[in-house]
């Protein structure tokens, strides 16, 4: 054999070499999630893109990867996919999961649901509470999944406000801070990604007009949704949130502690109606901004804001205060440039 015949050999071998990992591969990633029989109830929208039906199908756990079932679906030609509620299973293949979503083998046509109003300023955990309470989603599976890193970064190519901050491991909950506040219709046989989907939804609508403002501050996203879930804890309307936002942007520009309590019960699990001891004001933790060690914004978001507070942030009042002084029990908030007027607000309403 001569030489150029050789080397034509070898590189037929070598394409032929990759195509074979490449098919072995591709019909890997169209396998079952799972041997063993989990059921999964699962919804296609009416109008849903078959991009988003892959991209709820993994999140929803059902197939291992969305652009292999994405290349299955226009291969196969299974593309007239059926809006509706389906009972999958996690030992289907893609195949059998796409032909399922195809052939319309609907089990019902309406699930039940249930209007779930999600208070601002309230936690991930207290929303992880709440869907625990009235949906099939159990609280410790959820709470699991709510981190996951895949999950997450799923989450990160879908939604433009989403980025790798919320990979952080420091963070309690990558999401606290970007569940948007409010009331919601949510099956009662759900899954977590597809009531999360719902929440970012609702926050793209209400970041989207505020977009320019976010991406001309000096600030990222993550930063700003940090600060706007202080103002939104220490300050009841919008006026006061202003004016939080603006001690905090002072603090920020002069290096002192920030020293909001508001942190510190989130930083160690407390409830605001609980009261916080020398040793949880110590504690060194990445939200606690009472302790002197911590210079700076806490490592993200203590709960999930209003739109209210996100504007505050973004446009701060033109102050000069430095200290606050928040009445629990009132929800006034008093604000000074000079500390000792500040200890004074301590002593008459601390």
């Amino acid at each position: 054999m001569s030489k150029k015949g050789k080397i034509i050999l070898i590189i037929s071998a070598i394409v032929i070499a990759l195509i074979a990992i490449f098919v072995g591969v591709y019909f890997y990633l169209l396998s079952s999630v799972s041997s063993g029989s989990t059921k999964v109830s699962f919804t296609v929208n009416q109008g849903d893109s078959k991009m988003e039906i892959v991209t709820n199908l993994k999140d929803a756990g059902l197939i291992r990867n969305k652009y292999a079932a994405l290349i299955y679906i226009v291969l196969s030609g299974n593309t007239n996919i059926q809006a509706g509620s389906y009972e999958l299973n996690r030992n289907m293949s893609t195949e059998d999961i796409i032909k399922s979503l195809a052939n319309g083998d609907i089990i019902n046509t309406e699930r039940d649901s249930v209007s779930l109003t999600f208070r601002e300023g309230i936690t991930l955990e207290e929303y992880l509470e709440l869907l625990s309470e009235n949906t099939n989603l159990e609280y410790d599976t959820m709470i699991t999944e709510i981190n996951d890193p895949e999950f997450l970064n799923n989450l990160i190519n879908d939604y433009w406000f989403l980025t790798d901050d919320i990979l952080n491991n420091d963070l309690y909950y990558g999401l606290e801070g970007y569940l948007y506040p409010n009331t919601y219709q949510v099956h009662t046989e759900t899954t977590l990604g597809e009531v999360v989907r719902k929440m970012l939804d609702e926050m793209t609508k209400q970041l989207e007009p505020l977009r320019s403002e976010i991406e001309e501050s000096s600030y990222s996203v993550h930063e700003i949704l940090t600060m706007a879930s202080i103002a939104e804890k220490e300050a009841m309307n919008y006026e006061d949130r202003t004016k939080v936002a603006q001690v905090i942007y002072t603090r920020l520009d002069m290096g002192m502690n920030l020293g909001m309590d508001v942190t510190t019960y989130y930083g160690v699990g407390k409830s605001m109606t609980e009261t916080l001891t020398a040793l949880d004001l110590a504690d060194d933790n990445p939200y606690n901004t009472r302790n002197a060690s911590l210079i700076g914004l806490p490592v993200g978001p203590i709960c999930n804001p209003s739109s209210e507070s996100i504007r505050a942030v973004l446009n701060p009042a033109n102050t000069n205060y430095i200290y606050f002084f928040a009445d629990i029990v009132t929800g006034n908030v008093y604000f000074t440039d000079d500390y000792n007027e500040f200890l004074e607000f301590q002593r008459l309403y601390g």
